[in-house]
């Protein structure tokens, strides 16, 4: 659903913004030094959020999209059950991209945003009947 964006920047320049921004956003390198950023189609379908070392916002929304429209809302709620409290930021985070996204006119991006929003409370109701999770520690 979302269209491949071609922005130029050079490599080095990324790896320089990366610490500055404080996110780690998954890039593919392409043709000219050009980067883009993965659709959510794209996107590892063996993620799991427990063994991720930079969890972010960003890419819980995006995989929450991957899993919700592969899947259906019993797929994405199996995945909430996983993220505890990452959960609740990325819903907060894909109402943002979504309200961005309309106003920009990416009607696309806008859909599989609010998708997700409109999904949440389903996907929530059917999270909390998953078995309780186990949290696994990072240390």
């Amino acid at each position: 659903m979302f269209k491949q964006i071609l922005v130029p920047i050079d490599l080095a320049d990324v790896e320089l913004a990366k610490p500055a921004i404080e996110t780690a956003v998954s890039l593919v390198g392409g043709s000219g030094g050009k980067v883009r950023l993965l659709k959510p189609s794209e996107l590892p379908a063996n993620w799991d959020p427990a063994t991720d070392p930079r969890l972010t916002a960003w890419e819980v929304v995006h995989q929450l999209i991957r899993v919700l429209e592969a899947g259906g809302e019993s797929a994405a709620a199996a995945l909430v059950a996983q993220l505890g409290s990452h959960a609740e930021t990325a819903r907060e985070l894909a109402y943002r991209l979504y309200t961005l996204c309309e106003r920009k006119k990416r009607a696309p991006e806008a859909l599989s945003y609010n998708g997700l929003v409109q999904s949440w409370p389903e996907i929530v109701r059917l999270a909390g009947q998953q078995p309780e999770q186990v949290q696994k520690t990072l240390f």
